[in-house]
């Protein structure tokens, strides 16, 4: 990553990514005769009661886990010390934890593609936070802004390395002074030391709500800061006005 591309980074507005599969609000589910068979039977038996439920259940809870394997094997290499049976331990917890965010959704399902598809969204999700947190469990998370210095763009003019030692040195300015110890920490945590939202709120005993919050709030006074400095961040270009 050059300089101007962690700048860009450090005041970019938020796009949330890797969030669960996106949900309607309660008793807002799909009539069921705009979605397909498949769909409708895998309510039907989810929302039945006996050995129906618990046979639905079973068939669920087996598709997730295949869900959480493909995944924990597609990421295999951010854990390769770990021994086979530690990565099925993985996935197991993955399709564990994906069974009972699915059934606490179902009425939310929007019938926007296939049940199945749906559902295998929620393993892929808990299966990737779970290796991103193993991955950093013994890892110390760095808060202080120590990189910026060692950041460097290459083939610039003469005039392009002034101006962007300039936006650098302002940036450093209005991190250190304008914003809170907290968003300060979040904000060079995740854009600049590369931490992984969900591990970062684990660590902060926070959420990954709360933290998005604070790196918008962080984002938006960083630009305001900038613009009043004389940077044109309005289409993300560099340009100090003089």
């Amino acid at each position: 990553m050059t300089a101007r591309e962690a700048a860009a980074d450090a005041v970019r507005p938020i796009r949330v990514a890797g969030s669960l599969p996106h949900s309607a609000d309660a008793g807002s589910a799909v009539p069921p005769t705009i979605l397909d068979e498949d769909s409708r039977r895998w309510l039907h038996d989810l929302a039945g009661s006996g050995h129906l439920r618990d046979d639905a259940v079973r068939r669920l809870h087996e598709l997730l886990l295949r869900a959480a394997r493909y995944e924990v094997s597609r990421r295999r290499h951010m854990l390769a010390h770990l021994r086979g049976g530690d990565h099925d331990d993985l996935a197991q917890q993955a399709a564990d934890d994906a069974l009972v965010a699915v059934l606490g959704k179902l009425e939310q399902f929007r019938g926007e593609s296939r049940f199945t598809t749906w559902v295998y969204k929620f393993a892929l999700y808990e299966a990737a936070v779970k290796l991103r947190r193993r991955a950093w469990q013994q890892r110390e998370l760095p808060l202080e802004p120590d990189a910026w210095p060692a950041f460097a763009s290459h083939a610039l003019t003469p005039g392009e390395h002034l101006a962007e030692s300039e936006l650098l040195d302002a940036l450093r300015v209005a991190i250190a002074e304008r914003l809170t110890c907290h968003q300060r920490e979040v904000l060079v945590a995740i854009t600049l030391n590369g931490i992984p939202i969900d591990v970062l709120a684990e660590r902060l005993n926070t959420t990954r709500g709360a933290l998005y919050k604070t790196l918008h709030d962080a984002r938006k006074k960083l630009r305001i800061e900038l613009a009043a400095e004389g940077f044109d961040i309005a289409n993300g270009e560099w340009e100090h006005e003089t």
